[in-house]
């Protein structure tokens, strides 16, 4: 039991791999207890390593990003060819609620949001002895997640040191073309609000850190990701925007995720 969390486990070392480390919290910010995975650099007399947080779409939890696109096989690579500084990636789930939570505050008690914000990095320091208050913190993610990372990112300009999307949805509404059947009515009912990106970034627009975001030109969601470029420039928001071939899936992430983390190493 620790101040924040009435219980922490995490993965004995002997059984891992990839250097991949499983944490489990139970918060009150969740219904039920909290998965994420994380990994982890070998290195040693190192302190403050940094931390990037990955959100994961509709559908998938804590397992997807390293399972579904080798993240943790690219940083590490990145990492031994001294692109990037040694960081920790941490995968959490988004707290399973139905299809997705969507990352929000929900009007039963149960704050997705805070479970990203607070929660994830607090476990995170509590069981990884590398890291430490001093730690920077990045978030980016994907689809939903992507939603999730802009907002936050955005939100909370003074904990996060950048951020970024890929294949963003922009607008809470966008959650039907994923839903099952479309259908969004319940947890339209059951968020406290429904906040768009570009509304999110504006309500900040003195603080924010550096941000970026990209899409597929076949995705989905493109004329979202087009509209919220334009509408940045329009208020003179710095960006980084960024299009390339590819469609709404893991083949379009896996390849561009590597960049996300180099722009986050130029922060450092």
């Amino acid at each position: 039991m620790s101040e924040r969390f009435f219980t922490t486990g995490i993965s004995d070392p002997q059984f891992e791999k990839d250097n991949l480390r499983y944490i489990t919290v139970r918060t009150k910010n969740l219904p039920g207890r909290g998965d994420m995975t994380v990994y982890v650099p070998q290195v040693t007399n190192i302190q403050h390593v940094p931390i990037v947080i990955l959100l994961h779409g509709v559908y998938s939890s804590a397992w997807c990003w390293p399972l579904k696109a080798g993240v943790h096989l690219i940083a590490d690579r990145l990492i031994t060819q001294n692109k990037i500084a040694p960081m920790i990636l941490v995968m959490p789930s988004d707290g399973l609620y139905r299809d997705g939570s969507a990352y929000l505050p929900h009007k039963d008690g149960y704050d997705y949001e805070k479970w990203i914000v607070e929660d994830v990095p607090e476990a995170v320091k509590q069981e990884i002895a590398i890291t430490s208050p001093q730690s920077p913190l990045f978030i980016t993610g994907l689809s939903m997640g992507g939603y999730g990372a802009l907002r936050i990112g955005a939100k909370y300009p003074h904990l996060f040191k950048a951020f970024s999307g890929l294949s963003s949805i922009t607008q809470f509404k966008q959650l039907a073309n994923f839903y099952e059947n479309g259908n969004i009515e319940e947890i339209s009912a059951n968020v406290l609000s429904q906040p768009g990106v570009l509304e999110t970034v504006l309500w900040n627009k003195a603080s924010l850190p550096p941000f970026k975001f990209d899409c597929g030109d076949k995705d989905i969601l493109i004329e979202a990701s087009r509209a919220l470029h334009r509408d940045l420039e329009l208020n003179n928001i710095s960006h980084v925007y960024n299009e390339y071939p590819g469609e709404h899936n893991w083949n379009y992430w896996s390849e561009h995720i590597e960049e996300h983390l180099l722009f986050f190493n130029e922060q450092l």
